[in-house]
């Protein structure tokens, strides 16, 4: 049994690929979590941070330290965890498992003897790329923290091929991929019920995700089609998030088929989306990371046994043509995909949903939990 800690900037209640981690590591070993809220476990000992408040005051020193490429002063402005740093140093770990760039630093200062574990859930570098402010403050910041600290890592996980291969050009590291797969779910696909045609979306309400194109995208679809969005908000959403998510409402409101839901936990979104017929994602690819994702909701989508809907994202179509579960559209656009979906026939979207069937049995979280205890013991 080894003493794991993992690193996460984040809510355990709504990241899925943290909370698959911890359920691979409580079997066999003793776990601490670092991050900011989760759920109570007796089989973790669960850290809580309160996530570091840019007041006015410290927005100002960021970007001071930015601007001067003081990245040291403006990784502890930006992420001021001293307190439970402290903590932690009192123990003594044998992995420390750092979930993206941000936690890599603090893991090397607790690292003592301690084998180090990166998993990279973007790419870094590029992750906001499309902005241009981001670009200028944190594009150097990140690349920064990636060529300090990743050549230096014992071994490196990624999402997708893109990447990795991305990651491995730049900084001289072969990380090993671990998708976003949910768990196997023994569960039959369910046919069309009459005439109408469920569509689901979930996931964050971003505005960089252009979710609106989806809404839109009703307008063009023939009158058997129905769209749900279970959206999920940030606790710490921007006041320009929050005013993007009422802007969705309104003009979700003005269509009778679109529906806005309530988010569900990740443990629930399976059993939850398991009702619809077809699994719908669009998201045009602003930078790097949009081009490459890979995300939950695809492999979601797999165990819920529903066809998907998608854009010409290089990896999810990639999977959808492999195993002929859905429609990959020409472009990025409301028009191009409706177009895809009303082609279809009854027939069509059946056979979708008994093709993953093979999907779900070779795209689970099973068999990446292999993968992932292999880097434990080597």
């Amino acid at each position: 049994m080894k003493n794991i800690l993992v690193l996460v900037f984040s809510n355990l209640k709504h990241d899925a690929r943290v909370t698959r981690q911890i359920r691979w590591l409580k079997k066999n070993h003793s776990v601490t979590v670092m991050c900011f809220d989760g759920d109570p476990d007796p089989q973790v000992n669960l850290i809580k941070i309160n996530q570091t408040k840019l007041t006015p005051l410290r927005k100002l020193f960021l970007g001071v330290a930015l601007i001067l490429r003081q990245f040291t002063w403006a990784y502890n402005i930006f992420h001021s965890y001293r307190p439970v740093e402290k903590i932690l140093h009192q123990q003594t770990f044998d992995i420390i498992i750092a979930n993206d760039i941000d936690t890599l630093p603090l893991a090397f200062r607790l690292k003592k003897q301690t084998k180090i574990i990166f998993d990279a859930h973007e790419y870094a570098p590029r992750h906001f790329e499309n902005n241009k402010i981001w670009k200028i403050f944190f594009q150097p910041f990140y690349l920064y923290l990636c060529k300090t600290y990743i050549p230096r890592v014992d071994s490196m996980t990624t999402v997708g091929k893109g990447l990795a291969n991305e990651y491995e050009k730049n900084f001289g590291i072969t990380p090993i991929i671990i998708t976003n797969a949910t768990r196997y779910h023994d569960i039959e696909p369910k046919r069309l019920k009459g005439d109408t045609i469920r569509l689901i979306h979930h996931g964050i309400a971003n505005k960089s995700r252009r979710l609106e194109l989806m809404i839109e995208m009703m307008a063009y679809l023939d009158d058997r089609f129905t769209l749900d969005l279970i959206l999920l908000t940030s606790d710490y959403a921007s006041p320009q998030t929050r005013v993007y998510i009422d802007a969705l409402k309104q003009k979700a409101s003005e269509n009778p088929k679109i529906n806005i839901l309530p988010p569900v936990k990740s443990d629930y979104v399976v059993s939850t989306i398991n009702h619809y017929d077809i699994g719908v994602f669009l998201l045009p690819p602003i930078n790097f990371n949009y081009e490459n994702t890979l995300p939950n909701k695809l492999f979601d989508f797999i165990q819920a046994r529903l066809g998907i809907a998608i854009g010409p994202s290089v990896e999810m179509a990639a999977i959808v043509k492999h195993y002929n579960i859905g429609v990959v559209a020409s472009d990025f656009s409301p028009q191009s995909l409706a177009k895809s979906l009303n082609q279809l026939s009854t027939q069509d979207m059946d056979q979708f949903k008994i093709n993953t069937i093979r999907a779900a049995n070779e795209l689970n979280a099973e068999n990446n939990e292999a993968v992932f205890n292999t880097l434990l013991d080597t």
